[in-house]
């Protein structure tokens, strides 16, 4: 019956409150039992008593106002001296001696017992004289079930079962507002998650919304992992069907001997060997990605020079570089400390941002590859970088002076498959867009950063921020 959490809280209120009410029931009980009001009514009449004797007739004395009191209102009258002393008594004789109260602090009803153990309910008070009058009766006997059903009874049915009925409603809504937004998320949960998914308000108190939040948050990145899978496959198909077609189309032409000269052969052949080379390499990059992604990509950690494998990837590209009328340039200091990483990954890094320097900068241009160290205080473009360490952060950056890329396309640029030029896409010259996001890859690897900075016509400067240990760095 009670399997849903709405109905649990409200269980839950229930039995809370339903306890709190019988120990406030209980308490009141005892304090009736203790106090009941027969007593009560009592002590009120003995002090009226007392107010008209202390008033009394100025004719007469207080003996005799006292015994008119008392056949009058059926008590007994005394007065005491200053020490305690019986001065008179109006039922003398007539009943045990009745001895002068003394205090009692946690006694709720006044009373004090004669000689023969009779208890008497009283009311005591100083004369100007400095005598002591008090007025006492026989205390009442009553039963436990008077007191249930006198005094009990009526104020719990006329308070206690409203109260109880009205903390139910309010528990009732109590656990509404704590259950229907989680109701929300686990509806929301059943459904599919579509793209156009929309997300959940945040309501309830502050567990709940946070648990929403935090479900938001969920939708969101399954709705984002949804579309780069979709991306993803759409962008693989894309890459994969270009070489694919020039690959089945000369190799039909030479099955149906439409290539029929040995040059005609000698270029399919060519074709599908380019081709297939591309595809091989670029399943190879989907492959290091993938086991980037997964943590399982083989980096092994040593001491790297800086300097000098930047040199190398320089040396590397002389070739391309004076082809394409290009100068790439160096500008690190030889004394730079060591940096723990694995080598031919960050080779990878910087092979890649400098092919790209290159395929982009046009004839007189310049590539500079750039390396530093940063004091942790220096201002830096990202904040996040500056959380790298806490003491040093070494900078190494590839710029050149080609075309630059618009700002939205920065945006993107680390994704994979996207190439800021419509145009080049699909060209064998410029790849498959998935150079960068394995060098993003690498360098969060490394617990790196790596940004880009660029203006339009003024070229791009893509940045790498790496932690070192200053006291581990000259391993």
């Amino acid at each position: 019956m009670f399997t849903s959490l709405r109905s649990r809280l409200w269980l839950s209120y229930a039995l809370v409150i339903t306890t709190a009410l019988s120990i406030v029931a209980l308490v009141l009980f005892i304090y009736l039992l203790r106090n009941p009001l027969l007593y009560r009514q009592t002590i009120q009449r003995l002090k009226a008593v007392e107010s008209v004797v202390m008033t009394g007739n100025g004719s007469q004395s207080i003996s005799v106002v006292a015994e008119n009191a008392t056949r009058t209102f059926d008590v007994r009258v005394l007065l005491y001296t200053k020490d305690g002393q019986v001065i008179f008594d109006t039922q003398s004789g007539k009943q045990s001696a009745l001895p002068f109260p003394q205090k009692r602090f946690f006694a709720r009803i006044p009373f004090v017992r004669d000689e023969s153990g009779v208890t008497w309910l009283y009311s005591l008070q100083k004369l100007p004289d400095k005598t002591y009058l008090l007025v006492a009766s026989p205390r009442p006997r009553i039963s436990i079930a008077n007191i249930f059903t006198d005094d009990f009874l009526p104020i719990i049915l006329q308070s206690g079962v409203v109260a109880l009925l009205l903390s139910l409603v309010v528990a009732f809504f109590v656990a509404r507002w704590i259950a229907d937004p989680l109701q929300k998320v686990v509806a929301a949960a059943r459904e599919n998650l579509a793209v156009e998914e929309k997300l959940i308000g945040a309501q309830g108190p502050h567990e709940v919304k946070e648990l929403t939040r935090a479900f938001n948050s969920m939708v969101a990145r399954a709705q984002a992992s949804q579309k780069s899978q979709r991306e993803f496959v759409a962008n693989v198909s894309h890459e994969l069907k270009t070489p694919l077609t020039s690959i089945q189309g000369f190799a039909q032409a030479i099955l149906d001997s439409t290539a029929d000269t040995d040059a005609a052969r000698q270029q399919a052949a060519q074709v599908i060997y380019d081709e297939s080379a591309r595809m091989h390499r670029m399943v190879l990059d989907l492959l290091d990605l993938a086991k980037l992604d997964a943590g399982t990509a083989d980096i092994t950690m040593s001491s790297v020079q800086i300097p000098a494998l930047l040199n190398v990837i320089a040396e590397k590209f002389t070739p391309q570089s004076q082809k394409a009328g290009v100068q790439i340039k160096v500008d690190a200091d030889s004394n730079l400390p060591k940096l723990t990483a694995d080598g031919d990954r960050l080779a990878q890094v910087f092979t890649n941002l400098v092919d790209n320097a290159l395929k982009f900068t046009p004839n007189g241009g310049l590539i500079t590859l750039r390396a530093q160290t940063l004091e942790s205080g220096s201002l830096l473009p990202d904040k996040s970088i500056s959380k790298l360490m806490d003491s040093k952060i070494m900078l190494i950056s590839v710029t050149d002076t080609g075309a630059g890329i618009s700002p939205e396309a920065q945006a993107h640029i680390f994704d994979r498959f996207y190439q800021a030029d419509p145009a080049r896409k699909g060209g064998e010259k410029h790849g498959a867009g998935l150079g960068l996001a394995i060098a993003h890859e690498i360098v969060q690897a490394h617990g790196g950063r790596i940004s880009v900075r660029s203006k339009l016509g003024e070229g791009t400067t893509f940045e790498v921020f790496f932690p070192y240990n200053k006291n581990n760095s000259h391993l």
